[in-house]
């Protein structure tokens, strides 16, 4: 560990010889979000296209609100969207333990360092203390930031606070007269006073570490040298910084994004509908339609078109991260996901479907089906009206399918229900007939067909509609109106 120097502090940050070292680490307090999921994917392209690594780092030191089933989730989330990393939990290098649970006695080290040199020291305020400091602060119009109560206790003092109450918290001394430098890769140059920054806890009370300190020191000691993140933690930097010097490891160079927001401009939430990848997933959507969105909430590109993980890692650019917020627009995302829709293979649209699709079918009846609705599909919901038609009764014609129906007259469908009789669920042969009996042609023969045979003036293809069909059910149809 070094002291810390009078001179101004600059982070800056180079690619190493082996390429960028970026990270993700969340905290296993919750589902993952989409700003969240946005950062994995930013950190996982900048790595790919420097050919460098993507780090995966579970940030639980909050014990109280940290659950292993949301780690264990928001990495499968991690993976469904093709999210993969190089070292992480489940993937120990020489680097880890990439649990912060599993690092308190590294940051154990630090801490009794930095107290020995008085470069942090115990604090015994309580939050009734905190408050009222904050509120009078406030009340003086200045802003609030820690007073420095447990700044200067002599040792008697420390004794005297410690037998009065619970263990203390470990804060900072921020140094004063500082001025701390460094670029951002999305902000530019930034320049803070440490004389704005109140002396802040790096050890909680029960002798976790507190964010400001895991998260740098982490960075530092497992190589990481760019990391991109939200621009909520801008005001973070600044201490991080001053930890790293103080400690005497190197920065890395810190880019932070906008926040993504709802049509309304307010920060994306449960309120604007689904935030999580899982209530995505959920409803259908794919990855592939999920990470071309988030690819372009907040990063332009002159690439428009549908692009796979390893393309977007070729045209990336942190240079191109814009300073406004990203609007998160759910009809854009259904326009790529109906291109994700249509690119999918035929076992893909049966797996997407499957959730829908009837049991007990025959094979032949299910690939006929799902090959009729695809082209319709946005989402496997959008089938659900389909599967009835096919499979269960078919709806009531409205108004205006009854106007269809009685225009075309029961003879016109007596001569249907007899070809469809003779010729199973074929279309061309039931059409042929009417057309030769009735002479007509276009919509007025195929509009009647169409409102008798599934109670819809539009819709799938017909024809492969009625494959889907089981045997005989286009002539019990027909019969209806004949």
């Amino acid at each position: 560990m070094t002291a810390m120097s009078a001179m101004d502090i600059t982070a800056g940050g180079t690619f190493g010889s082996t390429g960028p070292i970026t990270r993700f680490a969340p905290s296993p307090s919750g589902e993952l979000h989409l700003g969240n999921a946005r950062t994995a994917l930013f950190n996982l392209l900048l790595a790919r296209r420097g050919a460098g690594r993507f780090i995966l780092r579970i940030e639980d030191t909050d014990s109280e609100r940290s659950r292993e089933a949301h780690t264990t989730a928001l990495m499968q989330d991690l993976r469904w969207l093709g999210v993969e990393w190089d070292a992480g939990p489940d993937r120990e290098d020489g680097h880890g333990p990439y649990r912060q649970s599993q690092r308190s006695q590294l940051y154990a080290h630090d801490f009794e360092a930095l107290e020995r040199e008085g470069l942090a020291y115990p604090c015994f305020c309580t939050p009734l203390e905190l408050e009222v400091s904050r509120k009078a602060q406030l009340s003086a119009g200045r802003p609030p930031r820690y007073a420095g109560i447990c700044r200067e206790l002599t040792p008697g003092q420390r004794a005297q606070r410690s037998s009065g109450g619970g263990p203390p918290t470990l804060r900072f001394r921020v140094p004063g007269g500082r001025r701390i430098e460094f670029v951002d890769l999305v902000h530019g140059p930034q320049s803070f006073l440490s004389d704005d920054i109140g002396d802040f806890i790096v050890r909680r009370a029960d002798g976790s570490a507190a964010f400001f300190f895991s998260n740098a020191v982490d960075d530092a000691r497992m190589g990481v040298t760019q990391v991109l993140r939200g621009e909520d933690h801008l005001a973070n930097t600044p201490r991080q910084l001053l930890i790293l010097d103080a400690i005497g490891l190197p920065a890395p160079a810190y880019g932070h994004v906008s926040l993504i927001v709802g049509a309304d401009g307010a920060p994306l939430s449960k309120r604007h509908g689904a935030s999580s990848v899982r209530e995505y997933r959920e409803r259908g959507f794919t990855a592939d339609a999920l990470v071309n969105h988030l690819f372009r909430l907040g990063h332009s590109t002159s690439e428009h078109g549908f692009l796979s993980v390893q393309e977007m890692a070729r045209v990336f650019d942190p240079a191109h991260l814009g300073r406004a917020p990203a609007r998160f627009d759910d009809q854009q995302l259904r326009v790529w996901q109906k291109e994700a829709a249509h690119r999918m293979s035929a076992g893909q649209a049966r797996a997407w479907l499957s959730p829908l699709l009837p049991a007990g079918v025959e094979e032949a009846s299910l690939e006929a089906f799902i090959a009729a609705v695809r082209p319709n599909v946005v989402l496997p919901e959008d089938a659900r009206t389909w599967v009835g038609v096919v499979y269960g009764t078919p709806a009531a014609p409205d108004a205006a399918g009854e106007q269809v129906i009685r225009e075309a007259g029961n003879s016109f469908f007596r001569v249907a229900a007899e070809a469809a009789a003779k010729s199973g669920n074929d279309l061309p042969a039931i059409a042929a007939a009417v057309r030769a009996a009735t002479g007509k042609k276009a919509a007025q023969l195929y509009m009647p067909l169409r409102v008798a045979l599934t109670g819809f003036e539009h819709g799938p293809e017909l024809a492969a509609l009625l494959r889907a069909m089981r045997p005989g059910a286009a002539r019990e149809r027909l019969e209806r109106f004949a």
